[in-house]
């Protein structure tokens, strides 16, 4: 192996898959090169690798140079790299502006017209699924806040107050803006002063006693229709974090409300 495993894991962190990396790595090797000879060198099929270099010149990781046979040219890692960077960045913004014409564009009633109907034989209960990972779980959340029409109830922990603040301030407040009442209970107010100050004015956010109720779950429960219920502690890793979440009404108002209003009782006001 020309590289090490941790910087083949590295190469695959940007994005680029088992081929991609052998050859690239072997180009840099080489300086410049064939693709039959990067073929033995990166053990790679030689069927797969004229399309792989072609992937690779399309990000700017490689230089074709015309020739017979073609010869592929490698540059200097660092240049490199902020090729692929300046290429996605690219692509990105490519993309965002066709989904903001999406959106914008006659398209949009069709595809929700569609929807509508597809959800009228849709049971609300059927409406679950599993969030992986803290990314997905912090967009949904952000998704529901923006729906939220009455009342937002929290129950979390001082890590995930911190969370909210960090990834969730603009839309809380507008949701306090439209008159939606936020109540947030905490496991402690020890470590989350900053978080409370900075929501004070948008949430009332009390702090659960210890001796009262020992707490250290997670949950959002959005006007006693949808809840997001967290399966994993609040300290595990960003991709080992999961979540249920559930449009059933019964659970949401029968079941986790309750149980909010009950952790509510228990706590105190902070400040």
């Amino acid at each position: 192996m020309l590289a090490s495993v941790k910087t083949m894991d590295a190469l695959r962190g940007i994005g680029l898959n088992l081929y991609e990396r052998r050859l690239w790595v072997a180009l840099l090797a080489r300086g410049t090169s064939t693709a039959g000879e990067l073929s033995g060198i990166a053990s790679v099929p030689r069927s797969r690798t004229y399309d792989v270099l072609q992937s690779l010149a399309e990000r700017g990781f490689v230089v074709v140079q015309s020739a017979k046979p073609l010869k592929y040219v490698a540059i200097p890692p660092e240049e490199a790299l902020e090729k692929a960077k300046t290429r996605l960045e690219e692509d990105i913004k490519l993309m965002i502006e066709r989904v903001t014409d999406l959106r914008e564009s006659p398209v949009m009633k069709e595809l929700t017209d569609i929807f509508t109907h597809g959800m009228k034989v849709v049971s609300p209960e059927d409406m679950t699924g599993a969030l992986r990972g803290k990314y997905t779980l912090q967009q949904q959340l952000g998704s529901m806040f923006k729906d939220a029409g009455k009342q937002i109830a929290i129950v979390t922990t001082p890590e995930g107050l911190v969370e909210l603040t960090t990834n969730h301030l603009d839309a809380l407040k507008k949701a306090s803006e439209r008159g939606v009442n936020i109540k947030i209970a905490t496991s402690s107010k020890e470590k989350t002063g900053d978080a409370i100050k900075t929501l004070s004015g948008i949430a009332e956010v009390r702090a659960v006693e210890e001796k009262d109720l020992d707490l250290a779950g997670r949950f959002c429960v959005i006007d006693d229709k949808q809840f997001v219920l967290s399966l994993t502690d609040s300290k595990v890793h960003s991709t080992q974090d999961m979540a249920l979440w559930s449009k059933s009404e019964h659970a949401a108002g029968n079941v986790l409300s309750p149980l909010f209003k009950l952790v509510w009782q228990h706590s105190k006001p902070v400040s």
